[in-house]
């Protein structure tokens, strides 16, 4: 008895989510003005005519990037990029960002000047100022978290939890770009090290390197959807992949839905790409991750709005909650969505 008491479980049992939900059970709300805490792809705090919006990543080398092909400056603007979206799928306008960095003895000055151009960069593409921020030393590697924090009317906020039945669901862009550009990027640094002298083959590959390594948020369709005055009715970013997604809207939203693989924007770049290394890019879409784009809903009434927006698509609706959450494939059949996106917490 007393052994089973003293024996310690292991994160990777948890996952990413679990250990969220272990770390947060306990968590206490202590004042009025946080409208959301842990939950959403942001926290909001009411500060009266406003409300901020503020969420924070932590990126770390090994984990999160490989610099055998990640260039610094790409890193530093993809630090800040990947917090931006969260921003803007609560439907906010981020204005600032802090930035903290613990780096080992094997970088030099001009590599940290590399990281900070790219970051500078990102802060001027979509005008956020970097307001502070910590630095520290790493006895491993490298490691970068940006906190961003953002704006919005209460009104405007959009929150996974607030999906109705009915509603349309949204995706920006195409899907699996990102996850397919990993792919080129892992096969040829395998070719690297065990081939002498073997060069990497990126040429003509340029779109889905660009969507792995300098990844944009969705500014823009948070301007065209004020622009076409659609507001989301919920909303989430796509960075662990589409059936993460969908399942935690729906999760958070006590519904289902029911989307179809033949409106699921796959570019064709992302096709050619799977066809090469023998694998379905429905697949790389559905779980890839890393796309950064938005999924949200819509109410059905605002569908003629949207419906001739080449950079949005609509790919199913939400239906009942016993109907659960599906895909209906190209041949008909009616397949159940799982959470099989990227689990940082897993063991190798």
């Amino acid at each position: 008895m007393s052994e089973n008491k003293n024996k310690l479980r292991n994160i990777s049992e948890l996952g990413e989510f679990g250990l969220i939900d272990l770390i947060t059970k306990n968590v206490t709300i202590h004042h009025k003005n946080t409208v959301m805490g842990i939950g959403d792809d942001a926290a909001i705090i009411d500060n009266g005519k406003l409300c901020s919006v503020v969420t924070t990543d932590l990126l770390v080398e090994g984990i999160h990037f490989n610099l055998i092909y990640t260039p610094l400056k790409h890193l530093g603007y993809k630090a800040v990029v990947v917090n931006l979206s969260d921003v803007y799928a609560m439907n906010a306008t981020p204005k600032q960002i802090t930035v903290s960095i613990a780096i080992s003895g094997k970088f030099a000055v001009e590599h940290i000047e590399e990281i900070y151009e790219g970051i500078n960069l990102a802060c001027k593409h979509y005008n956020v100022d970097l307001v502070g921020g910590d630095t520290s030393s790493s006895m491993t590697g490298l490691a970068i978290s940006v906190t961003a924090i953002g704006e919005a009317k209460k009104e405007d906020i959009a929150y996974r939890s607030t999906a109705n039945k009915n509603d349309i669901l949204c995706v920006t862009g195409d899907l699996g770009a990102a996850y397919m550009g990993l792919q080129l990027l892992e096969r040829e640094k395998e070719i690297f090290k065990s081939t002498d002298g073997a060069q990497p083959k990126l040429d003509g590959y340029d779109y889905i390197l660009e969507r792995q390594l300098k990844p944009e948020a969705r500014k823009d369709v948070i301007e065209l959807l004020k622009e076409l005055k659609v507001k989301p009715t919920s909303m989430i970013d796509i960075s662990d992949g589409l059936s993460s997604e969908i399942l935690h809207i729906c999760k958070k939203s006590d519904v289902g839905c029911k989307i179809f693989q033949e409106k699921i924007p796959i570019d064709q770049n992302t096709e050619q790409m799977a066809k090469e290394l023998n694998m379905e890019p429905l697949i790389a879409a559905l779980n890839g991750g890393e796309d950064y784009e938005l999924l949200f809903t819509i109410d059905i009434n605002d569908l003629d709005k949207i419906k001739d927006q080449p950079m949005i698509h609509a790919i199913g609706h939400i239906a009942d909650k016993e109907h659960g959450a599906v895909m209906i494939t190209n041949a008909g059949q009616s397949i159940t969505l799982e959470a099989q996106g990227w689990n940082q917490m897993k063991e190798e």
